[in-house]
Parts: C-alpha cells; structure tokens; sequence
C-alpha cells in the first residue's frame, strides 16, 4: 500500500514540487533494526512495518533530485486508539494520544525538503522543536511508566 500509494500520487508531488510548494511523503514506518526480537512472534507485522520503512529509505533518494521529502514518523510510546483497545490487557491509560503524533508531523510537514530520508520518533522531533512539556500528550497527565511502542531501542 505504501509503495502504491506514494506512486499515484507522484504525479501531483512532482507538481507541487515545480510550483515551489515544498512537497512532503510522511510513512507511519519505524527506524529500521535488525534485531531478532522485534521479529520474534510477530514476524509479518515486522515484515510489513519494515516495508513501509524501506519505501522511505527509497523514495527518499529517488525523488530528492525532483525535490520532494519522504520521512518517517514512529512513537515512542504506544498511542490510545480504537485499535490498541482490541488488544486485551493493554492498560490505554499508560498511552499517548494522538495529538503527539499530529503536532510532531507538523514540523516534519512544514521543514524544508531538504530535510528528507529520516526515521523520526514523535517525541525527539518536539524537543528538537522546544516543546518541553511532554506530559500534556499522556492519556493520564503524570503517568511515568507509558508502554513503549514496537521497534524503539
């Protein structure tokens, strides 16, 4: 899907890229690792995260010269959603909302697209942006022990 996607939308990326407009791929993919436990009992979602991953590692320089970003964007900490409510025993209250992922993409979205062929994680990209408060994006203001997502060493 990711490869997919990026392609047909190509067309229009190469043309915001003429207008000047700075065009920007942002893939929800983890910092790639090689590492046997993020493989372990769970090997297709790997292999499917890690995809989503290698696409931005590949677009990214194949699309520099045309002047358009590909990035990708990971939390830290796992997020409150409908789909991590699925999960029995995840204590929700132990997550991040959303919001953290939007505001840290905002930056991402809005760098120049020089700035291109990254593995960000959510939280970094605030800091480096001066947020300093991070606990406004806890499920439960205060929580000190937030489960931490898949892929982050």
């Amino acid at each position: 899907g990711t490869f997919a996607c990026t392609q047909a939308c190509l067309p229009a990326l190469t043309a915001s890229a003429k207008a000047g407009r700075g065009p920007h791929v942002l893939n929800m993919g983890p910092p790639l690792s090689m590492k046997p436990h993020w493989f372990r009992n769970h090997t297709a979602y790997s292999m499917a995260k890690y995809g989503m991953s290698m696409c931005t590692l590949g677009h990214a320089a194949e699309f520099a010269p045309l002047g358009i970003a590909v990035n990708s964007l990971w939390p830290r900490t796992a997020i409150a959603t409908a789909a991590l409510q699925m999960i029995p025993g995840v204590d929700t209250n132990k997550c991040r909302r959303p919001e953290i992922l939007a505001d840290a993409a905002y930056f991402i979205l809005t760098s120049d697209t020089s700035v291109s062929g990254n593995f960000f994680i959510d939280d970094e990209v605030l800091v480096a942006h001066g947020v300093t408060d991070l606990d406004r994006y806890a499920v439960v203001p205060g929580t000190k022990d937030l489960i931490p997502d898949f892929f982050v060493d």
